[in-house]
């Protein structure tokens, strides 16, 4: 009997393997191939293992929790190091749960959060008597399918005999058809849970509750620098304005108008000041593409749910998105939203694609306004530009491999930090700390340009390396290349032959400003001003404007 049960649980979990590939993720919902693996392992590492014993061990397996604390000396910032654990699925989370609660808490995430963790480990044994009592079902059901074909070849049959196989291949048949449908709810209940779980943190990446806790990394540029080359009175007299005092006297500041029309965190420019942001705009622009080698991309302003799922903006911030009504317009049947950065058009250009790994990296730059409903920021920020429901932002966009990941997230920061130096605006770099990081970053630096105005460093950029947490969301996936094999040809020599076509693995993204315009206009004029109320230029601006050096009050 034991025996029985042992070999029923054997090809119940064989099934599952090849009942499809993969693991839950928010793109689609695929069966998991279970193992007992090491806190931060990789999933890639237990090759080794057969597909009968890893099932076996799942199966036996006893509540992650239930281990013994890691202690203080194993901890990186407060947490489980990451390891070779790359990317984060339901197959992760049931392998690796105190890791990943480790890393929730640094996130400090929300109760609810850390119990949608638990659950989705918790639930794999529900699953798992799901899928044995199924398929159990199943093969009851082809064995009396069987009988019943036997049974009807034989011109003596009992008819009687005949009927209750056939009665008893009907009602396994239709004990596998609920079990199935328990399965793919228990499934849809677990990708719902999956969906609002953050991204697994670097290990680079500091403990701490908010903004406060950030790192600085490096600073650029002094901040008596360019008031002394620009003149500004050396004994205090001067009191550098914000950026909307500064506009106004330059009679572009239109913000009254434009909250007549549109209503609060909306501005019009005009003038110089509309003028100087679209200078901003394309040299920004023609820095990233013919510097930096990025394509330029124009993208749609609206998109549907899917490619917010993708970039992950859903479903979990959904009330930060401006909603369009369905009656006025749908994207392929699915709600429809204004951007909130062409981030999501630019890196779901490719969703569902396999690339080739010789196209990567893959670097996109695009202009576009951004909509942000702003929830939960009443009463912040209400002055100027610096925090708005619509604003231009240059995104830069990087599709690559997990090799080249990091070094690509800081050549995309450094493209970022370019532009402050060209204009000689004076910054500094942080790296997020674990509670300030966004909901899909593993790793992200913050660029904040000085504002005299204000005196204080403001943000400008956020770039984020997200790993393959969004490619997992959009089925984003690449080739990797295949490699030559060199193989004895028996006559002393060695001949080269073409490995076997490698199995498509998923994309790392990476993201960011380059810069927000809104802001660098704001950081142009306050950096720039002058006490009889004139703007001088940048440098670097200039051929922008038709060589204006400065602009005047008149």
């Amino acid at each position: 009997m034991q025996n029985r049960s042992f070999n029923l649980m054997i090809a119940a979990c064989a099934a599952n393997i090849f009942r499809t590939a993969g693991a839950f993720t928010p793109h689609s919902l695929r069966a998991l191939n279970h193992v007992v693996i090491k806190a931060g392992t990789s999933n890639n590492n237990y090759n080794h293992v057969s597909g009968n014993s890893r099932c076996f061990m799942s199966i036996m397996d006893t509540d992650p929790e239930t281990k013994a604390e890691p202690s203080a000396s194993e901890l990186v910032n407060g947490r489980i190091p990451i390891g070779s654990l790359t990317s984060l699925d339901s197959r992760a989370i049931i392998d690796n749960l105190e890791l990943v609660l480790t890393h929730l808490k640094s996130r400090r995430a929300s109760e609810d959060t850390l119990e949608a963790a638990r659950q989705i480990s918790s639930r794999n044994d529900e699953r798992v008597s799901l899928i044995q009592a199924r398929d159990a079902a199943l093969q009851t059901r082809n064995e009396q399918s069987k009988n019943v074909g036997m049974l009807m070849r034989n011109p003596d049959r009992d008819e009687e005999e005949v009927a209750k196989a056939k009665s008893l291949s009907q009602a396994a048949g239709e004990e596998a058809a609920v079990a199935e449908e328990k399965l793919a709810v228990l499934e849809d209940e677990v990708s719902s849970l999956l969906a609002g779980i953050p991204n697994l943190l670097d290990d680079n990446v500091p403990d701490g509750k908010d903004d406060t806790d950030n790192k600085e990394v490096e600073k650029w540029g002094d901040i008596e620098t360019l008031p002394g080359k620009l003149g500004w009175p050396s004994d205090g007299s001067f009191e550098p304005k914000w950026h909307d005092d500064v506009a106004t006297a330059l009679h572009g500041w239109q913000a009254e108008k434009a909250v007549a029309m549109s209503g609060a965190r909306f501005v019009a420019l005009s003038g110089h000041v509309a003028r100087l942001e679209r200078a901003i705009s394309n040299f920004f622009l023609d820095m990233h593409v013919t510097k930096h080698g990025y394509t330029e991309v124009s993208v749609p302003y609206v998109v549907g749910r899917s490619a917010l799922e993708g970039t992950s903006q859903l479903p979990k911030f959904e009330e930060d998105l401006f909603k369009i009504a369905k009656e006025s317009h749908q994207c392929n049947g699915e709600d429809a939203f204004l951007i909130p950065t062409a981030e999501v058009p630019l890196t779901n250009m490719h969703r569902e694609s396999i690339l080739e790994e010789a196209d990567l990296p893959i670097s996109y730059v695009a202009i576009t306004p951004c909509f942000r409903a702003e929830a939960g920021s009443y009463g912040r920020d209400t002055r100027g530009l610096i925090r708005t429901h619509q604003f231009s932002k240059i995104e830069m966009v990087k599709i690559t491999t997990s090799e080249t990941s990091m070094d690509q997230h800081e050549e995309l920061t450094g493209h970022a930090q370019a532009c402050l130096e060209a204009l000689e605006l004076p910054y500094r770099k942080v790296r997020l700390c674990s509670g300030d990081i966004g909901f899909s970053a593993r790793h992200c630096y913050d660029l904040e340009v000085w504002l005299p105005g204000s005196k204080e460093y403001r943000e400008i950029s956020s770039c984020s390396n997200t790993g393959d947490f969004q490619a997992k969301r959009m089925n984003l996936r690449y080739r990797p290349a295949a490699k030559e094999e060199a193989t004895d040809d028996n006559v002393g020599g060695k001949k080269k032959k073409k490995a076997k076509k490698p199995k498509p693995v998923f994309c790392h993204t990476i993201n960011g400003s380059g810069l927000a315009v809104g802001r660098t206009l704001l950081a142009v004029l306050e950096n720039y001003q002058m006490p009889d109320g004139s703007v001088v230029v940048p440098e670097a601006l200039r051929p922008y404007l038709g060589g204006t050096e400065v602009l005047k009050v008149e």
